[in-house]
């Protein structure tokens, strides 16, 4: 579990193998999300993903982190 999510990082898919960039992150009054686009893909493949939140540190539901 990473301690923070910070855009230029790369998760993921756990489903689908696919990666995807963190190219934004923000927070909006209790919640933080993530911008993420795929990496090879087209500027409108985009997701705005849910960052969840924990003692531990953070991290993407179905995401994994390859490189920070």
């Amino acid at each position: 579990m990473q301690r923070e999510i910070r855009p230029g990082q790369i998760w993921k898919d756990e489903s689908s193998g696919e990666s995807w960039l963190v190219t934004k992150v923000y927070t909006e009054a209790f919640d933080s999300y993530a911008f993420v686009r795929r990496v090879n893909g087209n500027q409108e493949e985009t997701r705005r993903l849910l960052i969840v939140k924990s003692a531990e540190g953070a991290s993407l539901p179905g995401f994994k982190l390859v490189m920070a």
